[in-house]
């Protein structure tokens, strides 16, 4: 759920040869297709990854693999990449990296086995190395058993330092302490004491905050000393959202993103006064079709360099004419990409820009601002064939009510796109989108001959508060489910998909969305695959982790408060482990042991309530893993066993056989269903 998806010595590091690209297939019988595509060509840790430039613009922090997992590794600018030297070595991959503001660390983030409690580690990348590790030492800049770390803030004026939030006092809220980064002292700056969900700061200095109200509004309040004087400065009612974005170099405005009022429906990008309350809009979608994406600003002096927003593709519009024509260059030189900028060095003459497409997972470069060059750093996974690939294209379909739903339609390369087994697969959070490009995931399946289909359904974010809003408790029987139905059934109509052949497969909400349809429309479907998917909404609720109690009124508001009777009921109506009796299609359920969002139990009452119904439901249990799978190895094999339940109820290709250690570690994924207990009971 949104609050905010790995390996033996014989698929280490994956790098795959040419030799190794093409499987064997039990069905081929298609002869326009492509090859069938090794399964470790999507779903191996990527051979590069996440390129950082340090802001001297010397250096290059990038992930690559390591000891079974993706690691932390270090260059120099100009220098080839197998000169590189590794600076981390975990078993399981580095959540998250950035360097420190005088390009003389590294932070990183990690947690235990998908536990989700982030700790902050530092270390210098060029310090002498350990003679046994070979590696220089990292230090943990936090350190609290069973606490969260957030990184709120890395302040240009104090290199020295950053910002960052836990809740080792009170588990439901954290309090902002710096952090000297070279000596780990601590320093408390603020107690939370007003239910804040985030803090904000500008340059070093704390001056705003952000909370729920009571009613599932949002409160932005100026913050004062220690932050326990707090001022609201502008607020939004459920069902708008507002929220800081950056503060403005006269120190004074803030840019906020907002679609107060009635009228706004999409939401833009205003510069606001506190002192005067003044509200000055920057910028909105020149073509009036989705929300404000986000804001590119300069590093150097914090001016408006771009706005981005995700149409069915990415569109960037400049406000800086420097800006503007360096986008133009590397658009003219990039067309029909999306483009990202993931990092520059400080005095802005260098960037790291990602560029990828959807038969493309992406190619990063080294664009250098003065000369206009671009030096290719790496592929990210360069023995992918792209040539074998399908295209990601938007659609429009129209729900029963007669409003207009946008999604994305990947059809296999080389068919004729009619009668085809079809693998619907909703998008997690719910609050949360699908966009163009590739997926690795959907790729697969393509391959393995079946369309693929991802809507946007109503409750999904990016589209305008009225189409957000009217997926408000509508969940499971509700709009939320219909508007994925009727995607369905048009796709049917449409001749594109084969009626007896249709599979739903998601993660998190796309999970619950998975069972929903089985439970709610089971003659639409002949099997369904559930990943960390929540089976009854009020036991999901009521085991949320406390540090997602200052946000939990806006929750109720959106999708139902387990405590008030009428709703409970009708939570329990909209809840597929209540309606478990009417599922017919077989069902893979798939979960991660030491997930915090939606824990196991979420899985375990479906898979009992289907054995004691009698329904043919399989499940697969990562011990290693929270909410997605991390590790290559869990990875691979779950994509495999799904890639043959698949093949066996809906009829698509697969690779057979199934490699060794893949092969290996899905047996022991595999859980016997006649031991899984009920832990309601």
């Amino acid at each position: 759920m949104h609050a905010r998806a790995y390996i033996s010595a014989a698929v280490l590091f994956a790098v795959l040869s040419a030799s190794h690209a093409f499987a064997t297939s039990s069905d081929n019988r298609d002869t326009n297709a492509p090859p069938l595509l090794d399964i470790e060509l999507f779903f191996t840790d990527p051979q590069y990854s996440a390129a950082r430039l340090a802001p001297d613009g010397r250096s290059i922090a990038f992930q690559s693999p390591h000891l079974r997992a993706r690691n932390i590794w270090v260059k120099g600018v100009g220098q080839p990449f197998d000169t590189a030297e590794p600076v981390t070595a975990y078993d399981r991959s580095v959540s998250g990296f950035f360097w420190s503001r005088d390009s003389r660390y590294i932070l990183y983030v990690q947690d235990r086995d998908g536990d989700e409690n982030y700790q902050v580690r530092a270390l210098d990348p060029f310090a002498e190395r350990n003679a046994e590790t070979g590696l220089p030492e990292s230090r943990r800049l936090t350190d609290t058993e069973g606490a969260r770390a957030i990184i709120y803030h890395v302040p240009r004026s104090e290199p020295e330092a950053i910002f960052i939030g836990l809740n080792d006092r009170n588990p439901a809220y954290h309090d902002v302490y710096r952090v000297n980064i070279s000596t780990g002292e601590k320093q408390l700056v603020a107690r939370n004491e007003h239910g804040i969900e985030s803090w904000h700061f500008d340059d070093g200095e704390l001056r705003k905050a952000i909370r729920t109200t009571s009613d599932g509004g949002t409160e932005i309040l100026g913050v004062g000393g220690d932050g326990g004087d707090v001022t609201p400065i502008y607020s939004c009612d459920f069902g708008e959202s507002c929220g800081i974005v950056r503060f403005h170099p006269d120190g004074e405005r803030v840019y906020l993103r907002t679609n107060v009022g009635e009228d706004r429906d999409l939401t833009k990008l205003v510069l606001y006064d506190p002192g005067t309350g003044e509200e000055t809009l920057v910028d909105r979608d020149p073509e009036g079709e989705v929300d404000l994406g986000s804001a590119i600003f300069s590093e150097e002096d914090d001016s408006l360099l771009a706005t981005v927003y995700i149409g069915d593709r990415q569109r960037i519009y400049a406000h800086d004419d420097e800006f503007a024509a360096h986008l133009d260059h590397l658009h003219a030189e990039h067309p029909e990409s999306t483009l990202d900028i993931t990092s520059s060095s400080r005095d802005e003459t260098r960037w790291t820009v990602s560029i990828s497409r959807d038969k493309d997972p992406g190619t990063v470069y080294l664009y250098d601002t003065g000369s206009g060059e671009s030096e290719t750093l790496y592929r990210s996974r360069p023995d992918l064939p792209m040539e074998h690939l399908a295209e990601m294209q938007p659609i429009r379909y129209e729900a029963r009510d007669g409003t207009e739903v946008p999604g994305y339609l990947t059809l296999p390369r080389g068919s004729d796109g009619e009668n085809l087994p079809l693998v619907v697969h909703p998008h997690g959070g719910p609050w949360m989108r699908d966009t163009w490009g590739y997926r690795g995931g959907v790729q697969f399946l393509a391959n393995r001959g079946y369309a693929v289909f991802q809507p946007n359904f109503r409750g999904s974010t990016g589209y305008g508060k009225a189409f957000l809003n009217a997926g408000n408790q509508g969940w499971g029987t509700g709009v939320m489910q219909h508007d994925i139905t009727d995607g369905v059934k048009h796709l049917i109509d449409e001749g594109i998909a084969d009626p007896d052949r249709v599979a739903i497969y998601g993660a998190s909400y796309g999970g619950f969305a998975t069972l929903a349809g089985l439970a709610f429309t089971p003659e639409l479907y002949a099997a369904g695959v559930s990943v960390v998917g929540p089976s009854n909404i009020i036991s999901l609720v009521e085991s949320f982790p406390a540090y997602w109690a200052p946000g939990l009124a806006r929750w109720h508001r959106r999708v139902g408060d387990p405590d008030d009777p009428e709703e409970r009921q009708r939570l329990k109506e909209q809840s597929p482990f209540f309606s478990a009796e009417r599922i017919r299609a077989p069902l893979m359920v798939v979960h991660g042991a030491n997930d915090p969002r939606v824990v196991q139990a979420e899985s375990d009452q479906i898979v009992v309530a289907l054995r004691e119904a009698g329904h043919d439901v399989e499940y697969l249990i990562a011990r290693d893993e929270g909410h997605g799978f991390v590790d290559e190895t869990n990875r691979l094999a779950f994509m495999a066993g799904m890639e043959e339940f698949l093949a066996r109820h809906i009829g698509g290709r697969h690779q057979e056989p199934t490699p060794g250690a893949i092969a290996e570690r899905l047996e022991a994924l595999r859980v016997d269903v006649e031991s899984v207990e009920d832990p309601t009971r």
